[in-house]
């Protein structure tokens, strides 16, 4: 690994679904390091063992494959500076933490929780801070520390924060952000179970992994300074903070609010499971909160790697659009090839059809343009496998010239051309209505307005009467309209 390698991670705790904001940070991760030729890395952080979610690992390296986020390193592809999963690390933090003890820079803290807690609710009934700790142990005499050790008293151990002056780090999006120091606690670095806290093992480990750029929401710029020290107490190079503009969503009222379920699908899982491809999901993400240099919108994710700068993150907040998520969709859609269409697109054929087979090109045809999301296709096919029942007033068509005497008129001349016909192609069908509106001297629509009612029992359909019709088959289609016949006999 060369000295100034750019190193990033993406380090989700295994607590369930992946959330937008999460993969749009394992998104600019990626794009950072793969733009400036660095590496990426995932490291599972499972040191909260109350949240772990069954099968939430799984959902991480699913996503990531879906949408082509490659790590170079990880639980499951190994490298140098493994193991990537914190709890398999546990007993690499605690010698760090004893190392900050010997250098007076963090103590034992042996207070109970019912000591704490009493300690805030005091400190709450005086309208005090009461999320805070008072210190209690910091000073402790050494006898007293040597023989609540000694009776094995349960502990913890807490930085020594400075009690006075600031900190300030610099952040690649927001600049400069200083904290007074009296605001910051004397956070625990190691745990009474052994694990140490997030905020510690996060420092350690990537100090460990020689992570260059540490890429997070803008929700934790106040926890940066925390990190900072303990940077310093370590006397360790500080990485380059990349603090992500929050991820809002659109109120009913046109207000906007942070990202929740009542706008929407919020996670990956499910806004693939709503009909949207993943490619088309990760070329939006990309976009809130990051603005290219020219105004392209669609990029394959190795244009991605090859646009992104650091410079074109935004500080203000991003609004989730759907909208603007479901045309990118389209767009996606329309420009594959149409039997890439198909097999996407076959899950939810059976749905409806179960395996009746179908003209695929065919039906490739008449959806693609018109599909928004996947999960639109089982309404739109329905009325292929039964037809729908209807009244005989959708045979009525103002701008077809159609009505119920001349819709009767035209079934009884279309059955039996199309009997006649010796293939069941697009262009035989298509040539024997057209025909057939110039024999009768009608306009086309007056003779496929009733032709797609009687084939579909539908006013409105994905592709018109040929494409119903080549698409159903010749028998099915002169059942249908031989239906539509009786309906409109007197």
């Amino acid at each position: 690994m060369s000295a100034n390698q750019v190193r990033t991670r993406y380090a989700p705790s295994p607590t369930g679904f992946m959330h937008v904001g999460n993969l749009r940070t394992a998104l600019y991760e990626y794009l950072i390091a793969k733009s400036q030729g660095g590496q990426f890395i995932l490291r599972i952080e499972d040191t909260d063992q109350e949240r772990l979610v069954e099968g939430a690992v799984e959902i991480i390296y699913n996503t990531l494959k879906q949408v082509g986020l490659t790590h170079d390193e990880g639980p499951d592809v190994g490298g140098e500076y493994g193991p990537y999963v914190q709890s398999e690390r546990r007993d690499m933090y605690r010698p760090y933490a004893e190392q900050l003890v010997k250098e007076g820079k963090a103590y034992y803290c042996f207070c109970t929780k019912e000591r704490l807690d009493q300690m805030h609710q005091q400190a709450a009934q005086e309208g005090g801070f009461s999320g805070g700790y008072d210190r209690h142990c910091r000073d402790l005499p050494q006898e007293e520390i040597e023989r609540l050790l000694a009776a094995g008293t349960p502990y913890v151990i807490r930085q020594k924060m400075p009690l006075t002056g600031s900190t300030t780090f610099e952040d690649a999006v927001y600049g400069a952000i200083t904290v007074e120091n009296s605001e910051l606690e004397d956070q625990v670095l190691l745990k009474t179970d052994g694990y140490p806290t997030y905020n510690f093992a996060n420092v350690i480990d990537d100090h460990a992994m020689h992570i260059t750029h540490v890429v997070r929401g803008c929700e934790y710029l106040s926890s940066a300074p925390k990190y900072n020290l303990l940077y310093e107490a370590f006397g360790w190079e500080v990485p380059t903070y990349v603090h992500l503009p929050l991820i809002m969503g659109k109120n009913e009222d046109g207000s906007v609010s942070k990202l929740s379920k009542r706008h929407g699908a919020t996670s990956f899982e499910d806004l693939v499971t709503d009909g949207y491809l993943p490619e088309a999901v990760t070329n939006y993400i990309a976009l809130l909160g990051w603005c290219p240099k020219d105004n392209q919108e669609r990029f394959t994710l190795e244009e991605l790697a090859q646009a992104f700068s650091i410079d074109g993150i935004s500080k203000s907040p991003a609004v989730f659009d759907y909208d603007k998520l479901t045309w990118f969709n389209a767009e996606y859609i329309r420009s594959m090839a149409p039997q890439e269409f198909t097999r996407i697109a076959m899950p939810y054929y059976q749905q409806v059809m179960g395996n009746t087979p179908l003209d695929w090109d065919a039906l490739a045809g008449i959806l693609q343009p018109r599909v928004t999301k996947l999960t639109q296709i089982p309404e739109m096919i329905g009325f292929f496998q039964q037809l729908p029942e209807y009244e005989t007033d959708l045979f009525v068509n103002k701008k077809s010239k159609t009505n119920l005497d001349n819709s009767l008129v035209m079934l009884q001349h279309v059955i039996p051309a199309l009997e006649a016909l010796a293939s069941w192609e697009h262009e035989s069908i298509h040539g024997c209505l057209i025909g057939l509106a110039q024999q009768l001297e009608v306009k086309n629509g007056t003779v496929m307005w009733p032709t797609r009612i009687a084939a579909a029992g539908m006013a409105v359909t994905p592709g018109g009467a040929v494409e119903i019709l080549q698409i159903l088959g010749r028998e099915e289609s002169l059942r249908r309209l031989r239906i539509g016949l009786q309906k409109l006999e007197p």
